[in-house]
């Protein structure tokens, strides 16, 4: 390993940063954000004096009065037209994108005519151009680059939009009681909406007026749902970064000469990462963008010394697109560094499992368990091998690829910082496989293959556990033997240590425990305790510790406290725990060509049966 980390305090370091942006003043970013709030305050009183015929008559009706669609059919239409459209682009200006600045610029002087033109409102074009003013004037912070996006947003938008529509539409039917006709039923309010969205007149009806106003707004809610699905269906697309062949050769030479300093530096080089490199290409940082959130995991790949240059280009990535900086699991020395040169915040998440092969032995009291276990798997007939990629055939390796699809155990892949998303890819031939065997009178698809253990290399002395699958009808225990297995043969390859798992949250679960806790450390830990229910955070944290590991403190750095809920979301979106998407029913689905990417390095299912 090469470089050494500068030896300048990383406390100070982080001061300075702090210090220098005092000196600097508010962030440029808080104009946007107060922008975007305006907007969205715009917005929602643009609706509430379109839909509700007392909010024009309250105290509000100073303010009310002068907002585009105070009165009229057509008022009430683009009322809620703009109030629609204006909270739609809010998030957009608070993330200065350039393109959300764009369609604020172009509503708000249209807002202004139609409110001169329909009312003579002179005052309601004031208010309109005191919100555009400071927009131009301040254009040159609103210069984000566009998202990775698909075709797919638009489904989305159709869905979402026409629920919100269904839901609003629900509200102006019957925000006019005094003038309805009858007691219709909700079925018939309902249906009314329906017909309404399409143009169509439906069976509620009114006195006087109301009937037209309540029309229009539903037709215009109609159509702002129709084009803004047309639009997001016809855009141009800017799909999600993928790893080119020349970043993932780069990134391998990388790794060739520094990558025994980080267990989770192989993975990467999972193909749905995006890369920046320093500008000497002696370092890198790989991501992806979740819901906003530029998510690097692990620490940078390569030089030590290097590391600065390739962070301030992820940083300057990140302003770019108006992304949300984030590292989810790096170390302790890739903590002080981003935290150094970017000002950005530190927090301990968890920590990793790390055994040392010499050290490793199943003898002793504290092994008990796993060794009475061992020995009973071996006694009913399994057999383990452990062997590299390259070693494997053809066959074999199809074989193992099918099984760990077929035995996931879930339809959502899960894995991003601590998964390489693929199993026997020829590039990958350093990898470790651990496969459990047992002859049985009805061989399955699969032969007589019963498990399967992944390890990714750690350097050119040590691996990573990557993936753990086995057969749901093998008996419990297969983690177990295929770890021990692993650890016994590592010296056949020149493993000296292994790295198995991430338990979050480790030391709080260890604290909580002993004697001596107290109240609020308990209380932390017993709701670790309840959410394990759904993540298994107190299982993982119980599997790893049998097999007597050192523990390594992993980080997440983060810009804000503020962020984290948002980063907390986009993590678990990325691991694949929670789906955002809208998935194809299973009879649409495409198989790839190529593996799909593989699962969490440790399947729920499997540490549960263990």
């Amino acid at each position: 390993m090469s470089g050494k980390v500068p030896q300048r305090s990383p406390q100070l370091g982080h001061l300075s940063s702090r210090v220098r942006n005092v000196l600097r003043g508010p962030r440029p970013e808080a104009v946007p954000v107060l922008l975007g709030r305006a907007c969205a305050l715009v917005g929602l009183l643009d609706v509430a004096a379109g839909v509700f015929p007392r909010f024009r008559h309250s105290r509000m009706h100073a303010i009310a009065e002068v907002l585009p669609g105070a009165t009229g059919p057509f008022a009430a239409a683009l009322s809620l037209s703009a109030g629609v459209l204006l909270l739609l682009l809010a998030h957009g200006l608070k993330r200065g994108k350039r393109r959300a600045w764009r369609a604020a610029v172009v509503l708000l002087p249209a807002g202004a005519v139609a409110q001169f033109t329909y009312r003579h409102s002179v005052i309601g074009v004031l208010i309109s151009l005191a919100l555009l003013a400071p927009l131009l004037r301040h254009r040159d912070q609103f210069a984000a680059l566009p998202d990775p996006r698909s075709r797919w947003r638009a489904l989305a938008n159709f869905v979402l939009m026409g629920a919100g529509s269904l839901a609003l539409g629900l509200v102006i039917v019957s925000a006019h009681p005094k003038t309805l006709v009858g007691d219709p039923s909700l079925a018939d309010r309902i249906t009314h909406v329906l017909y309404g969205l399409f143009g169509f007149e439906g069976p509620v009806d009114y006195q006087g007026t109301t009937s037209w106003t309540v029309a229009f707004s539903l037709g215009a809610l109609g159509l702002l749902t129709a084009i803004t699905t047309i639009y997001l269906a016809f855009r141009p697309e800017h799909p999600a970064a993928a790893l080119t062949e020349d970043d993932e050769a780069r990134l391998r030479a990388l790794l060739a000469k520094h990558g025994g300093r980080d267990s989770l530096g192989h993975f990467a080089l999972r193909r749905d990462k995006a890369v920046v490199f320093s500008p000497s290409g002696k370092a890198a940082v790989t991501y992806r963008v979740v819901s906003g959130v530029m998510l690097a995991s692990g620490d940078p790949i390569g030089d030590v010394e290097a590391w600065p240059g390739a962070i301030e280009r992820f940083m300057d990535e990140a302003r770019a697109h108006s992304w949300t900086p984030a590292v989810m699991g790096c170390s302790e020395t890739g903590a002080e560094v981003w935290t150094r040169e970017t000002g950005l915040d530190a927090l301990e998440l968890g920590d990793e499992a790390v055994v040392d092969v010499p050290d490793f032995s199943l003898t002793g009291r504290a092994m008990r368990n796993v060794r009475q276990m061992v020995k009973r798997i071996e006694r009913a007939g399994y057999e383990t091998r452990v062997r590299r990629v390259r070693d494997l055939g053809e066959t074999e390796l199809e074989r193992i690829r099918q099984a760990a699809e077929d035995w996931r155990g879930t339809d959502t892949e899960r894995g991003f910082s601590m998964a390489l998303g693929r199993v026997g890819d020829p590039s990958d031939g350093d990898c470790l496989i651990a496969t459990a065997h047992k002859a049985d009178d009805e061989p399955g698809p699969y032969g007589d293959l019963k498990a399967i253990l992944h390890f990714v290399p750690w350097g050119t002395d040590g691996v990573s556990l990557d993936l753990m699958r086995r057969d749901r009808a093998a008996d419990p225990g297969m983690n177990e033997l295929l770890i021990v297995a692993a650890l016994q043969a590592a010296p056949k390859f020149d493993i000296a240590r292994v790295s198995l798992n991430f338990a979050m949250f480790r030391s709080a679960l260890a604290r909580g425990e002993k004697i001596g806790a107290g109240p609020v450390l308990r209380a932390w830990r017993g709701l670790l305790v309840f959410l394990s229910r759904w993540f298994q955070i107190e299982s993982l944290y119980k599997f790893n510790a049998k097999f007597q590991p050192r523990w390594e403190p992993r980080f997440v750095v983060y810009r804000a406290s503020a962020d984290l809920p948002r980063l907390g979301l986009a993590a678990m979106q990325a691991e694949g725990f929670v789906n955002m998407a809208l998935p194809l029913p299973r009879f649409l689905r495409r198989r790839a060509a190529a593996p799909r990417p593989c699962a969490h390095r440790v399947a729920e299912r499997d540490i549960q049966a263990a």
